[in-house]
């Protein structure tokens, strides 16, 4: 006799995004694990004394989304500082650093995007030195390659900054910071392990409102690793998440004999993270022509002899790599690293954002199985006008994060927010909705690129990313079809989200 289900999820449209798509009115679920899906009528058979039904009231269940690059400590630290994301001028961001009552240190507010402001330009050592003159303030731009800075910051950590990185103004900084002289902030603010504890707990409610279950998370001289574990060791961690170990971490991995896929249930060592170029929006993406709106091709993070190396290094260990490459050259350089190693698309080896690939290049992530890992938010700087617009130019704006073509040629796409802002849905609809075609998804595809691709990137593909028997019990629960609301996709509500057979949000009463 087959023994009952734990919980039965009913009355739902449920969409197991395989392929291809199928729908089901139920699933049931034992031990975390899903072990029917099916019509509510079939599925009604595993229902037992204890089971627990719940009615989902004709909702929308989909595999739970997995983003597959994040940064949770910065999630939380939006939400604990100042939130900048939602400032409309340098006045606001003033304002929001102003108002923040606490008696720590230093003031930081994250998330600002200066190219959406009618006044669209960076704040300034004077605007920040008016929210204080004592205490260091500094507000990160939302691409993490740039920050503003008061003049106690400088003051304090100016001698830790390269030059080439600290921009003036007739000799004296002007309070704009990017790349390493931003590095030198994020080690001078780098939380204890209580704190980490604090923003980790805090940016996982997040993602489970959100109607995520799983993340890859970017984790670079941090106590996250350690707090993860203590975490799922406490009892209080109700997410997946895949360690990616930024290449300064190397000698310790190494060290420990850790390997990709190694860890636990909800905590598993993932790649070897190291960059290559800087961003658009502070000009340090590495092009292979001239930016539209200033002088240069913008600047190599980790120069390609160094990257080579490491990449090197980490594939002989058994390690997958995954690389930040935004630029046409920055790409160029990493697939050339990744085709020095005996089999990259084996290793799942990964070109995180490839924001402006090139035709050849979208051949080689397709004949090599190399993982194609991009942010379709991004695509809110496509728009015409945008900041593609401004640092590329219409020609290349339009050749910008073309999701299409890179799915057509038969590449691995997964989807992630790099937290700006965290939110699949934001992202699924900019994808379905984007301004050139070659940029565009369909919504079946654009779901599936946030649920199995990012499953696959994390080669989990045997245990997440669809909604099928034997696979892990992780949903997310919509109020509506994004089918059916396939031009309004970002305003539509997640309702529950469910780990391991678990609801660990349930919004149908908000």
């Amino acid at each position: 006799m087959t023994a009952p289900a734990d919980v039965i999820f009913t009355n739902a449209e449920v969409h197991t995004l395989a392929e291809p798509d199928e729908t089901a009115d139920a699933v049931a679920v034992r031990d975390g694990e899903i072990v029917r899906v099916d019509n509510a009528y079939e599925v009604d058979f595993l229902e037992g004394v204890e089971t627990e039904v719940v009615d989902l009231g004709g909702r929308v269940l989909l595999p739970g989304f997995i983003d597959a690059h994040t940064h949770l400590m910065m999630v939380g630290s939006y939400l604990v500082n100042a939130n900048l994301s939602v400032a409309d001028s340098p006045d606001d961001c003033v304002e929001l650093l102003a108002e923040l009552d606490d008696d720590r240190d230093w003031i930081l507010g994250y998330g600002f995007d200066e190219s959406t402001w009618e006044e669209s330009r960076y704040l300034t050592r004077d605007d920040l030195d008016s929210v204080s003159e004592t205490r260091p303030v500094v507000a990160f731009r939302e691409d993490m390659h740039t920050a503003s800075v008061n003049s106690e910051a400088l003051s304090r950590l100016r001698d830790e900054m390269p030059d080439e990185d600290v921009e003036t103004e007739g000799g004296e900084p002007t309070g704009v910071i990017v790349e390493e002289a931003v590095d030198a902030i994020y080690e001078a603010i780098e939380p204890d392990a209580e704190t980490m504890r604090e923003l980790l707990l805090a940016a996982q409610g997040d993602a489970h409102e959100k109607g995520i279950t799983g993340v890859h998370d970017m984790v670079r001289r941090s106590r996250a690793p350690e707090v993860y574990r203590s975490l799922e060791l406490d009892g209080d961690l109700d997410l997946r998440v895949r360690i990616n170990y930024w290449s300064d971490h190397l000698d310790a991995v190494e060290e420990i004999g850790l390997q990709t896929n190694h860890g636990s249930e909800f905590v598993r060592t993932g790649a070897i993270k190291s960059f290559t170029d800087g961003s658009f929006g502070g000009r340090t993406a590495k092009l292979t022509e001239s930016y539209a709106d200033g002088d240069g091709t913008g600047q190599w993070v980790v120069p390609p002899e160094e990257l080579n190396e490491i990449v090197g290094r980490a594939d002989d260990a058994g390690l997958q790599v995954t690389v930040h490459a935004i630029g046409d050259e920055a790409i160029e350089e990493t697939l050339d690293a990744f085709e020095e190693t005996d089999d990259p698309g084996a290793m799942r080896h990964r070109v995180e954002h490839v924001e402006l690939v090139t035709d050849e290049q979208i051949e080689r992530f397709a004949e090599t199985g190399i993982v194609a890992s991009v942010q379709p938010n991004f695509l809110k700087w496509a728009q015409e006008d945008g900041l593609y617009d401004a640092r590329l130019g219409e020609e290349r704006r339009k050749q910008t994060n073309r999701f299409r073509t890179l799915l057509d040629s038969g590449a691995h796409l997964a989807f992630g927010s790099d937290c700006m802002p965290l939110d699949p849905l934001l992202g699924i609809h900019q994808t379905v909705n984007a301004p050139v075609e070659a940029q565009q998804l369909s919504v079946t595809e654009a779901l599936r690129a946030y649920t199995h691709g990012g499953a696959y990137a994390g080669f989990d593909e045997n245990r997440l990313g669809t909604v099928e028997k034997g696979k892990k019990a992780d949903f997310v629960v919509l109020d509506s079809s994004p089918w059916e609301k396939s031009d309004d996709i970002e305003t539509i509500d997640v309702a529950m989200t469910v780990v391991d057979g678990k609801v660990v949000f349930d919004g149908r009463n908000d």
